[in-house]
């Protein structure tokens, strides 16, 4: 396969091999084949729910026919974290829907993948198989949910270093509050809910009364029910279970049964992201403790995905950085969060002490990019060709017009050069897309209270309250 190398490489890995550009290469060495087969794969949800993305692939015959795996392979991978999915079809290539059965099965090579969206998000074992025909897409217009501000409510935001709430009186933060906590290696429950609790009864002293409370969080929560969290990795299974799963119930029937949302929090970015713009098609991108995203669509709803980029490929190369969590190679985690930065610090020369926390070092590389450091300076334009070459990456599954940019590692004098880097990128490698798809930060208005306003949001309330 003819692969033309970056016009932009990244300052500390020039091994970097993006995935849009291995896909065009790819896709170009399908359209010179004379007997490429139509392909598609179609994720399917018990709830009947199913996402039908359709491409081409090359010959069973053809001399790089191993390719086919490769590529269909990495976008099954990228479809399962964006959307979601416990029931694969595949058709066109018998041989390929063989060959994926293998690798996402328990004993292969994404196992990892095949247990979380099999049991442990949608209840049922994940399944791959050949299909002969398939339906057209079918899903739901998403979520009318967010963009609600009558009345008295409280926003909290639950992230892998401090948890946020706020007091909202219709649509102004009254009060809003940062609380240092740990909670990934936490192992009892009452640490993660009386935690919580704690925020949001600190918020609520600022009310009149509650009439609402919304929330985000890192993970997967469906029906307000924690399925999946890494927040909440420390809790033995049979404690989550019993006790985290069924949280944000509880916190509800402790505040009297008010309505009560949560959503992930890539999500709840996306919605402050176009609360903020006035805008849809909108893309929030969160470079925090890991790589939170979510979607806000044309027509100006949340969706149901899962929007989980953090596990989603944008590295092809075949010694990617691993990420730790799935186990999987060149997943965005590493490059755009701060996972990423202390991987770089080191190629740049930076040393840090052995148990120095991410944050602690993100921090030091901040404090060094302010004081005119070239090696910190170099780290964030690494950073930023990765996301320029990830942005266009995202475009060919998200109808794209505006990304907002969050999150520590995109904060200050660093945060600019990403972007900054990034639309360099987009501008050499992909101009049609430098034209259409506008790169935004928060002011400082909603960089302060935007996620709160819009996790805020989310309830509906049967009435309009006068909050007083």
């Amino acid at each position: 396969m003819s692969l033309l190398p970056p016009n932009v490489y990244p300052a500390l890995d020039s091994s970097f091999l993006p995935a849009v550009l291995w896909n065009r290469a790819y896709r170009k060495m399908v359209e010179s084949d004379p007997h490429a087969r139509p392909f598609a794969l179609v994720l399917g949800r018990p709830d009947g729910s199913r996402k039908v993305h359709e491409s081409r692939v090359l010959s069973a015959q053809h001399p790089a026919a191993l390719l086919n795996v490769t590529y269909a392979e990495r976008l099954l991978k990228f479809l399962l974290w964006q959307k979601g999915g416990s029931r694969v079809g595949v058709y066109g290539a018998p041989e390929i829907a063989e060959a994926l059965a293998k690798t996402y099965s328990p004993n292969g090579a994404r196992a990892f993948d095949h247990q979380f969206m099999g049991e442990k998000v949608y209840g049922e074992p994940f399944s791959v198989r050949a299909i002969d025909k398939y339906e057209p897409e079918f899903e739901s217009d998403g979520l009318a949910i967010g963009r609600n501000l009558d009345g008295c409510r409280i926003g909290f935001d639950l992230g892998g270093s401090d948890r946020k709430a706020a007091a909202v009186i219709d649509g102004e933060v009254v009060f809003s509050e940062e609380i240092a906590w740990d909670p990934y290696f936490q192992s009892d429950p009452a640490y993660h809910i009386e935690g919580v609790f704690d925020s949001l009864k600190r918020a609520a002293a600022h009310l009149p009364r509650v009439d609402a409370i919304g929330g985000s969080a890192a993970g997967v929560y469906v029906n307000n029910e924690v399925r999946v969290a890494s927040l909440f990795r420390g809790v033995p299974p049979g404690a989550f279970e019993k006790q985290i799963r069924p949280m944000f119930a509880g916190l509800k029937a402790r505040f009297g049964g008010v309505p009560f949302e949560v959503v992930n929090d890539g999500e709840v970015t996306a919605l402050a992201g176009s609360m903020s713009l006035r805008d849809n098609s909108v893309l929030g991108i969160s470079m925090g403790t890991s790589l939170a995203a979510g979607y806000v669509t044309s027509a100006g709803r949340i969706t149901t995905w899962l929007n989980e980029l953090a596990f989603a490929p944008i590295d092809y190369r075949a010694d990617a950085p691993r990420d730790e969590w799935s186990g999987d190679l060149g997943c965005g985690v590493q490059y755009l969060s701060q996972q990423a930065v202390g991987r770089l610090a080191e190629k740049a020369g930076i040393q840090f002490p052995a148990k120095m926390p991410l944050p602690e070092r993100l921090l030091s590389v901040q404090q060094a990019m302010s004081e005119g450091d070239t090696r910190a300076a170099k780290i964030y334009e690494t950073i930023g060709v990765y996301f320029g070459y990830a942005i266009a990456h995202y475009a060919e599954f998200f109808d794209l017009r505006r990304l907002l940019v969050l999150g520590r590692v995109s904060s200050g004098e660093g945060g600019r050069v990403i972007l900054s880097q990034a639309e360099n990128v987009l501008a050499r490698e992909f101009p049609e897309l430098a034209e259409t798809i506008h790169l935004h930060t928060p002011d400082e208005k909603n960089k302060r209270h935007g996620q709160a306003i819009a996790a805020a949001s989310l309830p509906i309330l049967k009435q309009n309250p006068n909050c007083s």
